[in-house]
């Protein structure tokens, strides 16, 4: 049992439990820069652990009174069978293609980083304009919005299923700009629909056999704490600033995954861009201050 992966399971549970984020957004990267594992098996992998991280945190929320089952069910119905083709497109290409698809596939993983951490950085900065309009349930009326809502859920279970990334960072974005939840209600749904989610595309990369067994245990023995605590810790932790570094972190690891997929960055870009993201996001939140931890009476809502 390799203790930097139990780490890695554990910091990113924690990260998993306070903001819904973290998993396939980190934990790839994580086993594809320190751990050198192939692609697909990472991916595959990365989905079948976090159904089971997921599903623990999303339960917690649930009992807490977080998740709009409603909204829920109706994304599920579209990442669902979103999260299936995307696997089975992953595996086709990669049957068809060999090892001279995974630096395609590095990159697509590049490039869905890139887009969750500009996705966390936006929704963590940029979000105080929306809070008067906050709501405790989405409003789902009429067929055209069951309908939108069906189909990104498609189009989120797509990416997710070809990279295991998205299942936070993206809907949560979406669950703010288009559903304007409120926050505890945003962490609680999008933990409560990735563990549905994933429990679909991790059971999709067992059948191809794209699950590395041992290496799913390893990582549970430390996530599974990890969310939990993670999830208790919700109403006590600085959400908004936690958000603020895994946007960051987000973006080193997307250059990590290209550079690992054969881009030519060099070390100044490496280090760069993280430190300038750093200082961007110091300024406009000195600009722009927000509460860095929710209010009371948001906390029992």
């Amino acid at each position: 049992m390799d203790p930097l992966i139990v780490f890695f399971g554990f910091a990113v549970g924690i990260l998993i439990g306070l903001t819904g984020v973290g998993g396939g957004s980190l934990m790839t990267p994580l086993l594809l820069i320190a751990g050198g594992y192939s692609p697909v098996v990472t991916i595959g992998t990365d989905l079948a652990y976090g159904a089971i991280t997921k599903t623990v945190g999303g339960w917690r929320h649930l009992r807490a009174g977080h998740v709009d089952l409603r909204l829920s069910w109706w994304l599920a119905a579209g990442s669902m069978p979103g999260s299936v083709l995307g696997v089975i497109v992953v595996n086709w290409l990669h049957d068809k293609y060999g090892h001279d698809f995974e630096p395609y596939l590095l990159g697509a993983v590049a490039v869905a980083l890139a887009f969750a951490s500009s996705a966390t950085l936006y929704r963590a900065l940029f979000r105080p304009g929306l809070i008067a309009k906050e709501r405790h349930a989405a409003v789902l009326e009429g067929r055209v919005h069951l309908i939108g809502t069906v189909t990104i859920g498609f189009v989120l279970g797509f990416v997710l299923g070809m990279t295991s990334v998205g299942s936070g960072a993206l809907v949560g974005l979406v669950l703010i700009l288009l559903y304007r939840l409120k926050p505890r209600r945003v962490v609680g749904t999008d933990v409560f629909h990735a563990a549905v989610l994933l429990w679909t595309a991790g059971t999709a990369n067992l059948l191809y056999g794209n699950v590395d067994f041992g290496l799913m245990g390893t990582i549970l023995v430390g996530s599974l704490p990890g969310v939990w605590i993670g999830t208790a810790l919700v109403p006590y932790v600085p959400v908004t600033g936690l958000r603020y570094a895994l946007g960051i972190i987000l973006a080193a690891a997307s250059l990590g995954v290209a550079s690992k997929a054969g881009a030519d960055l060099p070390p100044g870009i490496l280090a760069g861009v993280p430190l300038a993201l750093a200082i961007f996001t110091w300024i406009i939140h000195r600009r722009h201050p927000m509460p860095m931890k929710d209010h009371p009476a948001e906390a029992r809502a």
